[in-house]
C-alpha cells in the first residue's frame, strides 16, 4: 500500500498560507475574501498570510507555483488553504518539482481544480484534503453552519478516525457574491435523504479522486495518477461540478476509468452530491432531483459493469455541496456495509 507521510495537526496562532493555484478570486470578490480571513482568526485561531498571486487576477501558472513552493517550504507556514478552485491546473501541476513537497509536507485544502494538485501531493506520498476552500466553506454567508463547522475543526486541529455521518439538510442555491449584503443571509437548506448504498462488502484502503470533470482531464491529458498496482488498494471517490455534465459525460469518465482497468481495482466508491443549480443555468426542484437520480443511477450501472461487489455510496456530503466534509486525500477510509457506518482517519 502506498506509504503517505504524516500531517502535522494546526495548533491556535499558527500561520495558514491562503493560495490562489486556480482562479484568484480574492482579486475579484474581496469582500467575501475579508470574511473568509476574519473567520480564520475569530473562529479558528489562525493568522492568514496571503502570497503574490493569491489576490493576482490573470497570474500565470508560474506566479503560481512559485506561490505553492514557496508556501511549503517557508517553516512558518503549517499549512494550505486554497482561496477557491478554477479550470487550468492542468497546465502547470505536472512541472512543479516533486522535493519541496516531499520535503515538506503540510495540510493542504481545495477541492475542484485543486483535484490536479492533489493527485500531484497523493503521488509524492503527501496527503491532503479535498474541500474547505476560504470562499465556500470559511466564508460561508450568514455563518458556518454547525455540520461544516464541526467537520472543518476535525480536519485542522484532531488527528485519528473519525465516522462520517450524513447530513440531514444540504444546500444547492447559493447567494451572489456580486453583492456584499448577502454576506448577512443565510443560505437555504432543503432536507436530505441520506446515502444511497449500494453492496454488502466491508473495504478499507486510502482514498484517491476529487472532481470529475478534473479527473477526466487527468485522464485526456494522460497525465500521472496511481498506478494499477496502486489503485488495488484505493478507495476511489468523485463528484461533479457547477458545470453540471450530463449522466452521458458522468458516464463516458467512469467508462474510462473502468477501461483503465481501474474500476476492477478500487475497493470501493464514495460519490459526492451533485450540483444541480447555478447561477446562469438555474433548474427548479423537479429537474435537479431527476438529474441527481440519473446520475446515481449511471454511476451505479458503470461501476457494475466493471466490478459487481464493491461497496458504493453516493450522495455524501464532499465537493461541490453545503454542507461540507473536507475528506481526507490519501487518507485511510474503511467503510463498514453492515452497519453502513463510513470512517476516515484524519
Amino acid at each position: 500500500m502506498k506509504t503517505m507521510a504524516r500531517l502535522n495537526k494546526f495548533k491556535k496562532g499558527d500561520k495558514v498560507a491562503i493560495l490562489s493555484p486556480s482562479f484568484a478570486a480574492p482579486g475579484r470578490f474581496p469582500h467575501v475574501y475579508e470574511l473568509g480571513l476574519k473567520r480564520l482568526r475569530e473562529t479558528f485561531g489562525l493568522e492568514p498570510v496571503a502570497f503574490p498571486a493569491t489576490a493576482k487576477l490573470g497570474a500565470s501558472g508560474e506566479e503560481r507555483a512559485t506561490d505553492l513552493i514557496a508556501a511549503f517550504e517557508d517553516p512558518s507556514i503549517k499549512g494550505i488553504i486554497t482561496s477557491l478552485g478554477g479550470n487550468d491546473q492542468v497546465t502547470y501541476i505536472k512541472n512543479l518539482p516533486p522535493e519541496p513537497f516531499i520535503n515538506n509536507p503540510k495540510p493542504f485544502f481545495g477541492y475542484s481544480d485543486n483535484t490536479h494538485l492533489a493527485n500531484f501531493l497523493w503521488l509524492q506520498g503527501v496527503p491532503s484534503f479535498y474541500g474547505g476552500a476560504l470562499f465556500t466553506q470559511f466564508a460561508m454567508e450568514g455563518k458556518i453552519d454547525d455540520f461544516t463547522l464541526k467537520y472543518l475543526k476535525v480536519a485542522l486541529f484532531e488527528s485519528g478516525e473519525h465516522e462520517l455521518e450524513a447530513s440531514p439538510v444540504f444546500s444547492d442555491m447559493g447567494l451572489d457574491w456580486n453583492d456584499p449584503a448577502n454576506l448577512e443571509k443565510l443560505e437555504i437548506f432543503l432536507p436530505n435523504d441520506g446515502w444511497h448504498w449500494d453492496g454488502e462488502q466491508n473495504a478499507e484502503g486510502i482514498s484517491w479522486g476529487g472532481c470529475l470533470e478534473s479527473i477526466d482531464e487527468l485522464l485526456r491529458h494522460s497525465i500521472e495518477i496511481p498506478s494499477l498496482e496502486d489503485f488495488e488498494n484505493v478507495i476511489l471517490f468523485t463528484e461533479t461540478s457547477e458545470e453540471m455534465p450530463s449522466a452521458e459525460q458522468v458516464f463516458r469518465v467512469y467508462r474510462a476509468l473502468g477501461e483503465r482497468g481501474i474500476l476492477a481495482r478500487v475497493r470501493g466508491v464514495l460519490v459526492g452530491r451533485p450540483k444541480a443549480w447555478e447561477f446562469g443555468n438555474e433548474h427548479d426542484e423537479a429537474w435537479q432531483v431527476a438529474h441527481r437520480a440519473e446520475q446515481r443511477e449511471t454511476i451505479l450501472k458503470v461501476i457494475r459493469a466493471y466490478n459487481p461487489n464493491i461497496p458504493i455510496i453516493q450522495n455524501m456530503d464532499f465537493g461541490h455541496t453545503s454542507p461540507q466534509v473536507p475528506l481526507p486525500y490519501g487518507g485511510h477510509i474503511c467503510i463498514d456495509s453492515g452497519a453502513r457506518k463510513i470512517f476516515a482517519t484524519f
